[in-house]
């Protein structure tokens, strides 16, 4: 299957007025630009480009930041991103990532914005109906971008002309918030009436279920504006349109068996580009790289792995070893309240949504065995008899990968036994599980065992170093996201090759649910698409385990839920700012680590000094308050 990414790449030479060899008999640098989008190759040159900007922010750390940090999930090790995951003085108009944030969003508005404007002059279409289909994928990525440019900055520019007829707008003005909505949410409902149902093949391009998911996202997200009911009302409609009409649109939750849940599939490599879950995705090319920024895609997982190089590297973890990715960043890891609220800490739970977004188990991937010698029994206060025990490696290399023909290895390929017959794997070297493992096991097991007494301080924040002998160390050892590291699109440490869900059916039903609370207190329609997004996570033996009553639903079981669901995915800041919990009492009593959120200012960010230093009014235009 056709992924989109390569003509994204061609349309960035076509709509800059670049001449390609690919398109020989179209050549626009020759051309004005009312001719270059005249004419439908040059036309679709500009369409496929409205998609680039996805790019910069799926995958990467300017997106990350912006939309799952400074919640209740994360917080970060070193000093990266510390004005998101904080909210400290790094939060401010020079952020670096904030710039490239508002940049792109509006430049994807332009391209969209220029898309839409020259639509009625494009020749060469079959039917109006094939042209609105085109340009709905305009209107599409227009609400998106828009959608992330009002809820991360509130109130600011909303344009509808391309910059081609306005030339430079010197002086910008602010539109409302409502006005913002008014235009995503006509614009996301052009996109649902015109946009093709199903894909012509090409991954990535948007159809119908993606109109449908990103209009109910919409809709619920506009509830905290006001008129709670009716938008909840609208959001719960549009997401049992997907819901109701699955097969219509080639769209279903993977199911569980006696073996796997169907979450455990929904992130099977084998599944990843032709996944049913799938609704808005970025679409990565892992054959030719012919992506933006070519193989240089899929970094997330390397934002949130622990320390395997330096910390871990005596129990035999290794950072190059490329399946968990490279810990040179060590940016982000899981709060308290992720591991151990959201999170059953339990050894054997009903959900695997734990295990299968987490790496917890770590294994010696140094191409030779490890022995534990006296030191580490010493240091790691270890039981004296495990002196000599031999940690198998795991490793296995020579894998050539398709992607470039690289050379690669991983973790748990070879050696996976239990030999000793003491219950775990002989080549285990790091545990870190989410619950409290007891002091005769983590002495006498022969692997290092980090767990929440041990990375944790009695009142929830990560402990600091100097705070108790070992702190140095197990502040940097923890549970590592893996959602985005499927053996099958590994590329190197760094890179990752798979698609990216932006939105997936999981997330509509957890709409649906929250939609029916807020529209008219339906707690049993509610519970219906609770559960039935529950079941899933676990194997059908224990999926009755998984079922919650009527009176469990409330918004707050919902937001837990979520987590559960979506950790990792860039959708939890908007969650937060939905449900009224972006406060200094939520965060302190889920991430005592943040200690400089400010309710006045920090429910949007600053506008970038770079905008306002390049208009000719920016007194009238604006800082955003208390920046």
């Amino acid at each position: 299957m056709k992924t989109i990414g390569y003509k994204i790449v061609l349309g960035l030479f076509l709509a800059t007025g670049v001449s390609s060899c690919a398109l020989d008999e179209w050549n626009p640098s020759t051309v004005d630009v009312e001719t270059a989008y005249k004419y439908k190759d040059g036309y679709e040159s500009l369409i496929n480009y409205c998609y680039d900007g996805m790019y910069y922010f799926y995958g990467k750390i300017d997106g990350i930041g912006a939309m799952e940090m400074g919640t209740d999930l994360w917080i970060n090790v070193a000093n990266s991103e510390s004005g998101f995951t904080l909210y400290n003085s790094d939060m401010n108009p020079d952020l670096g990532t904030l710039r490239v944030f508002w940049r792109g969003m509006y430049a994807t508005v332009n391209y969209c914005n220029t898309a839409i404007y020259y639509a009625d002059q494009v020749e060469g279409y079959e039917s109006e109906e094939a042209k609105n289909a085109k340009v709905a994928e305009a209107y599409f990525l227009r609400g998106w971008a828009n959608w992330h440019l009002v809820e991360q900055f509130g109130g600011v520019s909303l344009t509808t002309l391309p910059l081609t007829e306005t030339g430079a707008v010197n002086n910008p003005v602010r539109s409302s918030e409502q006005d913002f909505y008014d235009l995503i949410i006509s614009d996301l409902k052009f996109a649902t009436e015109n946009l093709p149902t199903k894909s012509d093949g090409e991954r990535g391009r948007v159809t119908k279920k993606a109109a449908y998911a990103m209009l109910a996202k919409a809709y619920l997200q506009r509830t905290r504006l006001g008129d709670v009911q009716e938008n909840a009302r609208l959001a719960l409609e549009t997401a049992e349109e997907l819901i109701d009409n699955q097969s219509e649109y080639g769209i279903a939750l993977y199911q569980s068996d006696a073996e796997k849940s169907g979450f455990a599939k929904l992130w099977d490599g084998t599944n990843n580009k032709n996944n049913t879950e799938f609704l808005f995705l970025e679409a990565i090319d892992a054959i030719d790289g012919r992506n933006p920024e070519n193989w240089n895609r899929g970094r997330t997982r390397q934002y949130y792995l622990m320390d395997t190089r330096t910390t871990g590297a005596p129990w035999g973890t290794q950072e190059s070893e490329t399946w968990t990715g490279r810990s040179n960043s060590r940016s982000f890891k899981p709060t308290k309240y992720l591991l151990t609220e959201v999170f059953e800490p339990v050894a054997d739970p009903a959900d695997t949504r734990f295990k299968e977004s987490f790496f917890m188990e770590h294994y010696n991937s140094k191409w030779e065995d490890v022995t534990i010698s006296q030191a580490m029994v010493n240091q790691y206060g270890k039981n004296p008899n495990l002196v000599g025990h031999v940690i198998k490696n795991t490793a296995a290399g020579d894998e050539t990968l398709v992607r470039g023909g690289l050379s690669t290895w991983r973790m748990g390929v070879t050696n996976m036994v239990d030999d000793n017959d003491d219950g775990w794997l002989d080549g285990l070297s790091i545990l870190t599980p989410n619950w409290v493992m007891s002091a005769a096991d983590k002495r006498d097991l022969p692997f290092w065992i980090v767990d929440p007494s041990d990375q944790f301080q009695v009142d929830g924040k990560w402990v600091q170093p100097g705070s108790n002998a070992m702190a140095t160390y197990t502040r940097e050892i923890y549970p590592s996201l893996k959602k985005f590291s499927s053996w099958e699109y590994i590329l190197d440490r760094q890179q990752w090759l798979g698609d990216v869900p932006i939105i997936r059916l999981g997330e509509v039903y957890l709409i649906a649910a929250e939609a029916a609370l807020l529209a008219n207190g339906d707690a049993n329609k509610a519970r219906g698409y609770v559960n039935e997004i529950r079941k899933r996570a676990a194997v059908t033996s224990r999926q009755t385990e998984m079922e919650v009553a009527v009176g469990d639903v409330t918004l707050d079981f919902i937001l837990a839920e979520r987590g559960r669901e979506l950790a990792g995915e860039q959708t939890r800041w908007y969650d937060l700012k939905r449900m009224g919990k972006l406060t200094d009492t939520y965060l302190q009593a889920t991430n005592p680590d943040i200690l400089f959120f400010d309710e006045s200012k920090h429910t949007v960010r600053p506008i970038p000094q770079s905008f306002l230093d390049a208009i000719a009014n920016p007194q009238e235009f604006g800082q955003n308050p208390n920046y």
